[in-house]
């Protein structure tokens, strides 16, 4: 199983998780943030054809994530798979109104795992301010993939479902001092560093921490506020937990997101 992001931040946010067994490779791609041209573009510099995707997963209908994938199901007919709160919020069916474009959305629920050709996907909650929403677990069988964006705070059951995982795509939005010295209004630093916004590189690590890391080799540092973070202090933050483990740490941007990397 191998994976690249498209980007991500608070523009936009586009993952790209592949298996392959020989004989078929599947290729889901998890949230569309960006408009349709450009998660065209984006696709093919990683050399993928869009009407190659088995499935567009969205994780909560914020515009930096779901973005274009409407738009993009309806014209290549790629099934969406979405849980019914995040349908709703963004009134799928109204939006899909043919019937054989509605029959392009999969309702997925929290803990209930599902199979997309050779991936199997395991949904989890998450506390952000969306109606419905979730992150999830990859897996081919034999690897792992966590992913865990757009949460305000750990919670004992994110931290079991991210157990086990061979790579973690770890949200590490911004850093306190920064965030409190911003120039963004008071609303939105309190939404931001709220229990339902987005999570900071210390909250960050505390996951980090507390997950059990037997099998992981790559962290990914995700979603960070090129406002209030910087590369080198999310990094810090997951050098400080994993100190001399071998697990290589990285750094997903806005602009290019990362290359394919293998679990």
């Amino acid at each position: 199983m191998r994976f690249a992001s498209l980007g991500s931040g608070s523009e936009g946010n586009a993952l790209l998780v592949e298996a392959s067994n020989g004989a078929s490779t599947t290729r889901i791609l998890l949230d569309c943030g960006f408009s349709m041209r450009e998660v065209e573009r984006r696709l093919t510099a990683r050399a993928v054809d869009v009407g190659s995707l088995d499935a567009i997963v969205i994780t909560h209908e914020h515009a930096d994530h779901i973005g274009s994938a409407l738009s993009l199901a309806r014209k290549y007919r790629i099934p969406l798979i979405m849980s019914w709160g995040t349908g709703q919020a963004v009134k799928v069916h109204a939006t899909l109104k043919a019937e054989d474009d509605a029959a392009l959305v999969r309702w997925c629920r929290a803990d209930e795992r599902l199979a997309v050709g050779d991936i199997e996907l395991r949904p989890y909650t998450v506390p952000h301010d969306a109606r419905e929403p979730l992150q999830f677990v990859f897996s081919d069988g034999a690897r792992r993939l966590g992913v865990l964006t757009d949460a305000g705070c750990a919670t004992a059951h994110l931290v079991a479902a991210l157990g086990g995982c061979d790579a973690l795509v770890l949200e590490c939005n911004h850093d306190r001092d920064m965030l409190a010295n911003s120039k963004y209004p008071p609303s939105l630093k309190a939404r931001i560093g709220g229990a339902y916004g987005h999570l900071a590189n210390d909250s960050a690590a505390e996951i980090l921490g507390a997950i059990d890391r037997m099998k992981l080799q790559r962290v990914i540092c995700a979603h960070l506020s090129e406002q209030n973070n910087t590369p080198e202090l999310a990094m810090a933050a997951m050098s400080a937990v994993i100190g001399t483990q071998a697990t290589e740490i990285l750094v997903a941007t806005q602009a290019g997101g990362f290359d394919w990397l293998t679990c």
